[in-house]
């Protein structure tokens, strides 16, 4: 959110005022150099000493052996296709980091050989096979080909106290995920480094950001692999930057563990490696909607202003967030008196209006005697320590200032308890912010090592204080807000951290170059088991043009996470002349830009029952929203290296428009599929690329073929109206299927089975006739809804559509769809069929349609069925028949279409 990367003075009186400008930098702070310096492994040390294997034992889940040097390795099977290893000293205890979620797996049937040279273990997925002298492990699939390696000239072990494991690999492997990284989506070629770190307004070149998830995945002739490195420590990864023959991977200190999974598929390895480390939990609906922040609403009422003025446009909006503006002189969990004396009827009339407030929390607590937080935790002795027991004390926001021992559970209970000033003034959901941990009077931006949190120093803690700041932050909701969804926003994470938050990639910039970074580094934090991710929409830092902020938020629409968000009104990074300039609301950019924003806001909305349900698809196996191409279609290799394009879940492909005054893109359509664009119906064979031209209110947006995507009515806010008829965008090749869930979207009920979920199932089974099904796996949630339309694209005029002995009635529009159930309409200029179907329909619905090479048998059954509706109107038209007469006329007419219906299925068969 905000810049530490700021002079000393900051933390003075003045800091204290209602004035946030910061004051200038000096010129020689840079984000990419303002950390504690790189710790380089010494190749010649670690090349002369190469361990050996002097005995083997084997244990219940694989092997231990005893290496040369004082240590021992173990080799276990926690899946058929998951190992893990670890080299330790003799009699050391190997210790997981807080990543680690699942620990009870079922040890898998394998089968272990020995012999002079080696020792391998092997299951129906992989084989491990570890060479002896010197000590090395090989990872082969069940055909025997091999996976991955160690390399044997470097092989793995300690240098100097440093962890390492060096890895063969060739030209043709590529690699993924790192967690936030900048730079391109492929890291093949790359110096990597993880170390959390407050890196305002940083670049393409910006080697340490905010977050550290040591997991990677290696994809080779087609198959993928991935490594989780659990070392929290300050690490290293050399991804054949030196040579196309190895990558490496170090860190600065701690165990040398790392595990293993076998895909072949990316999606196999990102859901093993989410069930080692934790999925999210399912979201509260309206942290999907729109969330609007801005560094420097000073009051309550401009806040209100801004969310009136979003209603008065019909804008779609469900979050506001507040910034440290809020606090009492920025100290944690206060109201200031600037900002509201009424903390709760400002909070009501936010509800009031559809709108939920995410409240900014900081780590460091004002050192004041008199504040509750600093008392509280003082008497208790909650702080983090210097070596010799006293509290660490660095300068953030409000001055001099402690930090919370998150190690310690007590301190956590402590700081869930806390926010009940916030969350019992209505506040539904939490911001972590400065917490790397970030201070302003270090050169490093952060605490030294030394200090001290539970058994560990801030070394091996500083990477994963936010993960243990989001946990007791997620806390908070079980001790607040009983049986509510939590959501928290944080700016830094560690490997698991997905488990509590969601994650920002911290302050961007207002530059095309920001842009362009967005993509690929959302693509790879997806990858690395954290679904829910997001960009400051605009860019933070500076101000973006009306160009540049109506191409990024176009794009944010599709990203799983979607706030627009900007400093406190500099246009120039820290020009302290600048003040009071207006944040990045889409009317801040003139009437185009704003009728552009309200666009795909309003797509957003729509697509709310897609992009929920994949929410809860993350939620169950950490399936990525957003995805890169590669994700879905490895084995194409045009994909490996795509930046700017990606997937909005399993079916929109999204390829956004990036560069300055660009009015077209050239866009790649992966192959074994066909795609459609979403704005013309247009269909293209996958495999190829095109060009689509896209004005300033077009992102090009394409639909894989075979696909149904759930939308609804757009609404102001989620929740605003019950959702009654659902829409079902249904684009057939062969067929098309979905499972459809929903539950309340807010309570944690559906934990206890009070949801609904439904599978829905369109076959094209012939040139002419679709068929619809639906099967209500479970019904415990009580819905509110009563019809699906139907939307089938790309098909000719219907003849009829029917279930059992029931003809649908034709309507004049689409939205008589909607509004009628059991039936149709037909939109000639887009060749769109809209039919709507009763949701408790347990019959198959039958949609007949015209073809142009209809055989001569078949033209003659339907123009028959056709006539039938003539002959009986010229039958009732003589009017001289009883009632009764007349609905005999009915059925027996309808008898016969029935009859007729069945022949002409039949017949287009043939």
């Amino acid at each position: 959110m905000r810049n530490s990367k700021t002079v000393r003075t900051l933390a003075t009186a003045s800091l204290a005022t209602s004035l946030l400008i910061p004051v200038a930098t000096p010129s020689h702070v840079l984000a990419v150099a303002d950390v504690y310096p790189e710790k380089e492994l010494n190749k010649e040390a670690v090349e002369k000493q190469k361990l050996q294997v002097q005995e083997v034992q084997k244990v219940e889940n694989g092997v231990q052996l005893t290496l040369s040097n004082n240590y021992q390795a173990f080799i276990r099977l926690k899946a058929v296709d998951l190992a893990k290893v670890s080299i330790l000293k003799q009699g050391e205890k190997n210790e997981d980091t807080a990543a680690i979620n699942k620990t009870d797996w079922d040890t898998p049937s394998f089968h272990l050989e020995e012999n002079e040279t080696s020792i391998t273990l092997s299951t129906d997925e992989i084989t491990v096979s570890i060479h002896k002298e010197p000590f090395g492990v090989k990872f082969m699939d069940s055909e025997g080909n091999v996976i991955n390696q160690d390399s044997m000239k470097y092989g793995s072990g300690y240098e100097n106290g440093k962890p390492y494991v060096f890895k063969d690999t060739s030209k043709n492997e590529d690699f993924y995920g790192f967690g936030e990284q900048a730079g391109k989506l492929n890291k093949r070629g790359e110096s990597i480094g993880m170390w959390n770190n407050d890196a305002y307004d940083y670049s393409k070149d910006t080697k340490y950001l905010y977050t550290t998830v040591p997991f990677f995945i290696g994809l080779k002739d087609e198959k993928a692999y991935g490594i989780f490195f659990d070392n929290s420590h300050r690490s290293y990864y050399e991804m054949a930057s030196e040579s196309d023959d190895y990558y490496y991977f170090y860190a600065n200190d701690g165990q040398l563990t790392y595990y293993f999974a076998y895909g072949p598929e990316i999606q196999d390895v990102v859901n093993r490696y989410t069930e080692l480390t934790g999925s999210m939990q399912r979201p509260p609906k309206w942290s999907l909607g729109l969330h609007q922040s801005k560094w420097g609403y000073k009051t309550a009422d401009e806040i209100k202003n801004i969310v009136d003025t979003y209603r008065e446009k019909d804008i779609p909006l469900d979050a506001v967030h507040l910034d440290i503006d809020h606090m009492n002189g920025f100290r944690n969990f206060t109201w200031g008196e600037d900002f509201t004396n009424d903390p709760k009827a400002f909070n009501d009339y936010l509800e009031s209006k559809g709108v939920s407030s995410v409240a900014v929390s900081d780590p460091g607590i004002k050192k004041d005697p008199g504040y509750y937080m600093y008392d509280e935790g003082t008497e208790n002795g909650y702080w983090a320590t210097n070596p010799d027991g006293s509290a660490y004390v660095g300068e953030v926001w409000p001055g001099e200032s402690v930090f919370p021992d998150f190690a310690r559970k007590e301190v956590q209970d402590w700081w869930a308890e806390s926010h009940a000033t916030i969350m019992d003034a209505g506040v539904d959901g939490i911001w972590n912010d400065m917490n790397e941990p970030a201070v302003f009077d270090t050169a490093t931006k952060t605490q030294p090592l030394d200090v001290q949190y539970g058994d560990m120093d801030h070394a091996e803690f500083h990477n994963m204080f936010a993960h243990y700041e989001a946990e007791a932050t997620d806390q908070a909701f079980d001790v607040n807000k009983n049986n509510t969804r939590p959501f928290i926003l944080t700016r830094d994470m560690y490997a698991g951290s997905q488990r509590y938050a969601t994650l920002w990639t911290g302050d961007n910039a207002s530059t095309w170059e920001a842009l362009q970074m967005s993509t690929p580094m959302n693509n790879n934090v997806g990858l690395s088991g954290i679904p829910f991710v997001g960009n400051d929409i605009g860019g933070f830092a500076k101000r973006p043009s009306g160009e540049l902020f109506a191409r990024w938020l176009q794009m944010g629409m599709f990203n799983p996470f979607s706030r627009i968000h900007a400093d406190n009104g500099s246009t120039v990074a820290f020009d302290t002349e600048a003040k009071d300039i207006p944040g990045q609301e889409p009317w801040q950019y003139g009437q185009k830009v704003e009728d552009i924003s309200k666009k795909y806001i309003e797509m957003r909305y729509k697509l709310m029952p897609y992009l929920y349900n994949t929410f809860i698809q993350a939620s169950m196996d950490g399936t990525p929203i957003q995805q890169p191409l590669v994700y879905q279609f490895q084995k194409d290799e045009n994909t490996h290296d795509i930046d700017q394009q990606f997937m909005f879940g399993e079916s929109l492909m999204v390829a956004p428009i990036v560069e300055k005054g660009a009015t077209s893109k050239e866009v790649y359509l992966p192959k074994d599929e066909k795609w459609i664009d979403y704005w013309t119906g247009e269909e293209y064979k996958g495999g190829q690329t095109i060009t689509k031209e896209a004005d300033l209110s077009t992102i090009p947006l394409y639909v894989k073929k075979d696909s149904i995507i759930p939308k609804r009515n757009v609404q102001q806010y989620t929740g605003e109206k019950p959702l009654e008829n659902l829409i079902l965008d249904t684009y057939v090749e062969d067929q098309s299927n979905y499972t459809f869930i929903e539950d309340d979207g807010s309570t944690e009920d559906y934990q206890d089975g009070e949801f609904n979920k439904t599978q829905f199932h369109v076959q094209k089974q012939n040139k002419f006739l679709y068929t619809f099904n639906q099967d209500k796996k479970v019904e415990s949630y009580n819905s509110e809804l009563t019809s699906y339309t139907v939307k089938l694209h790309n098909v000719m005029k219907p003849h009829y559509i029917r279930k059992g002995d029931k003809f649908y009635q034709e309507v004049s529009s689409s939205q008589d769809v909607k509004e009628t159930q059991e039936s149709y309409y037909y939109d000639e200029d887009n060749h769109i069929l809209y039919t709507n179907i009763p949701s408790g329909e347990e019959k198959e619905v039958k949609m007949l349609v015209d073809g142009t090479d209809k055989s001569q048998p078949l033209e003659k059954k339907i123009e028959k069925f056709h006539n039938e509706d003539t002959k009986l109107e010229n039958k009732l038209s003589k009017g001289n028949k009883k009632e009764k007469a007349l609905e005999k006329l009915k059925q027996v007419s309808q008898s016969k279409k029935l009859r007729m219906a069945q022949q002409i299925e039949k017949a287009s068969n043939k």
